[in-house]
């Protein structure tokens, strides 16, 4: 069934989430667009919007701006920074400039295992996790 018949059928209460929801990740004017259309960042929002709309306790979000351009990484960073005022927001990512931008605390896992934990800069200085990830230590 396509998207605009189901949404007929929601209350208004619903309608009015959907579009809470729409513009907050900045697809509002997008909303008659079909989600086949939208750029690749427009379709990561959508993807999050979805899961903010499940009301979660945790949102887990696996390299959220692989394929981004500058912009929409940009983006992708505010809109999870203000999801981290209402929810526990785990990233895992490679980019390690994005994870800057979220200037949030940093976990790094080796193995299934805490390696260390810190800001970036803690993070990438720590003999640990040169040693493991560089395959060298100063």
């Amino acid at each position: 069934m396509p998207f605009s018949l189901m949404f007929e059928k929601l209350n208004n209460t619903a309608k009015d989430e959907v579009y809470r929801l729409m513009d907050y990740v900045g697809l509002a004017p997008y909303a008659k667009v079909l989600a086949g259309s939208l750029s690749h960042g427009q379709k990561q929002w959508l993807a999050i919007s979805m899961l903010v709309a499940q009301s979660p306790d945790i949102i887990l979000l696996d390299e959220p701006v692989a394929g981004l351009t500058d912009e929409e990484t940009n983006k992708t960073a505010e809109l999870i920074k203000s999801l981290a005022g209402e929810h526990t927001v785990v990233v895992i990512e490679h980019d390690m400039e994005f994870i800057r931008d979220l200037a949030a605390p940093v976990t790094v896992l080796h193995q299934g295992q805490l390696l260390t934990e810190g800001s970036l800069d803690e993070v990438k200085s720590d003999p640990k996790v040169i040693e493991v990830y560089l395959g060298q230590s100063e």
